[in-house]
């Protein structure tokens, strides 16, 4: 059941990231950064967490939090630039 739910939160993330320039077209870089970061962050944290054997969920709360500041950093400094 842990493994099934962990299964269907990486094809979400999965499906968001094909359809994410869809929607990023009217986003600045940072905001761009952020949302790309945070969803790589989540999918990678849930994978090294299920991996682990540890908390799924949480591995992806995590990596989602310092992806998304990771990517809206870089995405910062792309827009000085």
């Amino acid at each position: 059941m842990k493994r099934s739910r962990t299964m269907c939160a990486a094809l979400a993330l999965c499906a968001s990231l094909a359809l994410g320039p869809l929607a990023c077209t009217h986003m600045n870089r940072t905001q761009q950064g952020a949302v790309s970061g945070g969803a790589f962050g989540a999918l990678a944290g849930a994978g090294i967490s299920a991996i682990a054997g540890g908390s799924g969920t949480m591995g992806a709360l995590i990596g989602g939090g310092l992806g998304a500041l990771a990517g809206g950093i870089y995405g910062h400094e792309q827009d000085h630039r």
